[in-house]
């Protein structure tokens, strides 16, 4: 489906697990703005002849180590010590992508000989730049992991936690993320990966391709999933007690892995899905094969005897650029795709009939996801006042607009922008990290396996210079955003390499500890105790964390009757306690 006038609709849609700083959202740009391009000024024009990717995987290394050396089924890494965890960055799980191997299926790296300096987080995915935060790559060789354990202590076998990075599919690497927090405080193996992005990574990649009809981001996951499930034993982990997670793209990752239970049978035991609905309606295969051609057209690679040859030649911020001119007003251009070798259900259907993994799920959002999105938009100009607030409700819902207005008042207490979020937050046609989609996921999943809900309300959290540029001030409260959480997993995420977000206040570093508390419980299969209860949804903001009715406060009946496509067919059941999955 594509959109040519309906702006704020369009690029909300487009984005739907979106990472931080990815998307700008404006009711003003429905009023006075003409359509920004989903990645306008992020993707840059390089002429001149197409450059070949440098490698990013290891050549023997001599001298004497100087830290700790790990023996893995593909050679010997070497670990060194900070801020209390051994970490191992940098390892290569896969072969090299690029060149001709562009769009191929990612096999496992060639085995090395001597050992591998593990010291630097390998380089990002390639990606262009955005929004003054994440930075750009044309790096193609770049699958490789993290691993990150406490120093000193040898626990046997630690639970393991897999982390995926956000990004809209587009962005985002794991190199944003210090992973020593978790690694001390849970005390766990902590692993983050990259993984192919945007026209690398979830295009459907072209005909003569061992990709053809997968989609290849996710298939790089599992090959890291493999990796790990193999190797991480040496490192004190067991490889059978693995958890899956990730935050919005990342989020949106772990429900794709788990909606293909026979492909990824045994990969991991658990799941966490912060800021995702599973339920996400998703493009088909020939739909986005219909996209892919146009990004073909835009790369100008249409003669079908040299196609594969053309677009393999072509530097990656042309191509990525040609994405995002094909990508305009297409609602899901880079969003994972079902009805092929990689997700072959379609996500409502399989979470309806239990066709996905059997595995406990961690099932988190925050208060106020899309107020970040706003925030973007005031900080690229945007005014969004009382005048316009009718206009922005109505280019969003549409013909549902007048029952969305008496159910969404101005509020004298709040800012127009503040209010426009939530409701926002609560439900958007499409949208992903949207509430009701969020909790009406976590029904559906509950009905064949333990289910907890949570949400992050520290509306004192910082979130200039964490999720959205310090400069200028939005002027408005942001609140608990999208990725609001993430300063209380992995200290001064900034969602920049430099890892330069601002400490936490004393009540929300004690409310970060709760949190960590109740993730360490979850990952070791314990019962987690006050902080997370089966059947209820959890609040987590400073002083309380306290059950509340979430269906009912964002009036999740109301968007049921309003869009009953984007729910389940059947009633809603009980959520399943942590020993009595659904049946």
């Amino acid at each position: 489906m594509r959109f040519e006038g309906n702006a704020l609709f369009a690029a909300m849609q487009r984005f739907w697990w979106a990472v931080p700083s990815f998307s700008r959202l404006t009711a003003d740009r429905l009023i006075a703005r003409p359509l920004l391009a989903p990645l306008a000024g992020a993707a840059v024009l390089l002429g001149g002849a197409p450059v070949a990717a440098q490698s990013a995987y290891p050549v023997p290394v001599g001298g004497s180590p100087m830290g700790e050396v790990i023996e893995t089924a593909s050679g010997k890494v070497e670990g060194f010590v900070r801020n209390g965890a051994l970490e191992f960055r940098g390892i290569p799980y896969a072969a090299p992508v690029s060149g001709d191997a562009r769009w191929s299926l990612s096999q496992p790296v060639t085995p090395w000989t001597g050992v591998f300096p593990a010291m630097h987080f390998g380089k990002a995915c390639p990606q262009a730049a955005r929004y003054g935060l994440t930075e750009q790559s044309d790096e193609e060789n770049c699958l490789t992991l993290n691993i990150s354990l406490p120093q000193g202590k040898r626990s046997p076998r630690r639970p393991v936690l897999l982390w995926i990075h956000g990004g809209a599919f587009v962005g985002g690497a794991a190199s944003l993320y210090r992973l020593d927090r978790l690694a001390r405080d849970a005390d766990a193996v902590v692993v983050s990966i990259n993984y192919r992005l945007g026209v690398f990574g979830f295009m459907a990649p072209p005909a003569g391709t061992s990709g053809e009809k997968r989609v290849l981001g996710l298939e790089d996951q599992r090959l890291a999933m493999r990796w790990v499930k193999q190797n991480i034993a040496a490192f004190g982990g067991d490889p059978n007690n693995i958890t899956l997670a990730g935050e919005s793209a990342g989020a949106a990752s772990v429900c794709m892995q788990l909606l293909a239970p026979e492909q990824t049978r045994g990969l991991f035991h658990r799941a966490i899905i912060q800021s995702g609905a599973c339920s996400t309606p998703l493009r088909t295969l020939a739909e986005a094969e219909a996209f892919a051609a146009r990004v073909v057209a835009e790369a100008g690679c249409t003669d079908p005897k040299t196609t594969l040859a053309c677009l393999q030649a072509i530097e990656p911020q042309r191509l990525i650029a040609a994405g995002a001119r094909a990508g305009q007003g297409d609602l899901r251009a880079f969003a994972p795709f079902t009805g092929n070798m990689t997700v072959p259900q379609a996500t409502l259907t399989a979470l309806e009939a239990g066709s996905f993994a059997r595995v406990p799920v961690l099932n988190g959002f925050t208060r106020d996801e899309m107020r970040l999105y706003v925030g973007y938009d005031v900080q690229n100009g945007a005014k969004i006042t009382p005048d316009s607030y009718a206009v922005a409700v109505r280019g969003i819902y549409g013909d549902k607009a007048d029952q969305v207005l008496a159910a969404y008042p101005l509020k004298p207490e709040e800012r127009t922008p503040e209010t426009l979020g939530s409701l926002m937050t609560d439900f958007m046609p499409g949208l992903g990290i949207s509430h009701c989609l969020m909790l009406e996921s976590g029904r559906l999943l509950a009905r064949y396996v333990p289910v907890y809900q949570w949400e992050f309300a520290d509306r004192t959290a910082p979130v200039r210079g964490v999720s959205i540029p310090i400069l200028p001030d939005p002027g408005f409260e942001l609140g608990a955003v999208h990725s609001g959480e993430l300063n209380a997993l992995f200290p001064n995420f900034s969602n920049t390499s430099a890892m330069s977000g601002p400490d936490l206040g004393p009540a929300s570093q004690k409310l970060a500890d709760q949190i960590v508390k109740s993730w360490s419980a979850f990952l070791r299969g314990a019962t987690p105790g006050a902080d997370l209860q089966p059947g209820a949804v959890m609040r987590f903001e400073p002083g309380a964390v306290r059950p509340f009715d979430a269906w009912a406060d964002y009036k999740c009946d109301f968007w049921r009757s309003a869009y009953p496509a984007y729910f389940g067919t059947r009633a809603a059941a009980p959520l399943a306690g942590p020993d009595e999955p659904g049946k």
